[in-house]
């Protein structure tokens, strides 16, 4: 894995030679940093079938003199759901510590035997992105990965949502530009195991028929705070309901909205 990463940031480094980083967006958020850690717990039913990290570490390593920040997302199946459908999964994105999009996406899935495995390189500069096989994506401005994604949207300005405000977030997900859209659905108290949250409601905007059996059936409750950290995610799914709820966070940037 350590090779891989040296071998990425060298194809990486050398494409944007002919391309100053100097023009690239910078954005001001304080929203998370380095040291942070998100853990959670995805129910299956009445199941506990998993567990979750997200982790956002420090690194020395620099593309074209622009600072780095390394994001890891870890999954696996856990107890009596692992015996039937083990789940190891691994998300790894180093993340432009200043404009907040992606350098380097890699991705490893070993979902029952299902396995994928994905390294692109993005040229921000140049709106590409090459894959594991060499092939080159035309992308718009700022395209972020599945991971990064997550971190981007906690830098948005939610200060002035009114309810049925449509975000949108281009994405390169399995070899092509997806748009992300969340909907806000407006303020909520959460009671969770570890404690009771004030949150803002959103519904991602999913394609029917796929996973979902309607577009409004994943929703997501995030703190009503700067740091904008899941609380709980539920969703109906065509062969029951998926519960993710957070169970520990530390290194956060801001106090979280925790109800006493």
């Amino acid at each position: 894995m350590k090779k891989l990463i040296a071998i990425l940031f060298v194809l990486v480094s050398v494409g944007l030679q002919a391309n100053p980083a100097d023009t690239l967006r910078k954005i001001n958020h304080q929203a998370f940093k380095a040291g942070e850690k998100l853990d959670f717990v995805l129910h299956y039913g009445i199941v506990n079938a998993g567990v979750a990290s997200l982790e956002v570490f420090s690194t020395p390593k620099k593309l074209y003199d622009r600072p780095l920040l390394q994001v890891v997302g870890t999954g696996k199946s856990v107890g009596a759901f692992n015996w039937f459908f083990k789940v190891r999964d691994r998300y790894e994105s180093y993340i432009d510590l200043d404009g907040v999009f992606p350098w380097i996406f890699i991705r490893r899935v070993d979902e029952g035997g299902y396995k994928i495995n994905q390294d692109y390189s993005f040229y921000q500069q140049q709106k590409r992105v090459k894959n594991e096989k060499n092939k080159i994506f035309d992308i718009p401005a700022y395209t972020q990965d599945m991971l990064s994604a997550f971190y981007y949207a906690r830098t948005l300005n939610l200060d002035t949502a009114k309810i049925g405000d449509i975000y949108t977030i281009q994405a390169f997900v399995d070899n092509e530009v997806f748009d992300l859209k969340i909907k806000y659905m407006g303020t909520d108290e959460v009671e969770i195991r570890n404690g009771t949250f004030r949150c803002k409601k959103f519904i991602p905007v999913v394609q029917k028929g796929r996973i979902f059996k309607d577009e409004e059936d994943l929703n997501v409750w995030i703190t009503d705070d700067k740091n904008k950290i899941p609380v709980l995610v539920q969703a109906k799914v065509l062969v029951g309901s998926i519960k993710m709820e957070l169970t520990g966070y530390k290194g956060l940037a801001h106090p979280v909205a925790k109800v006493d």
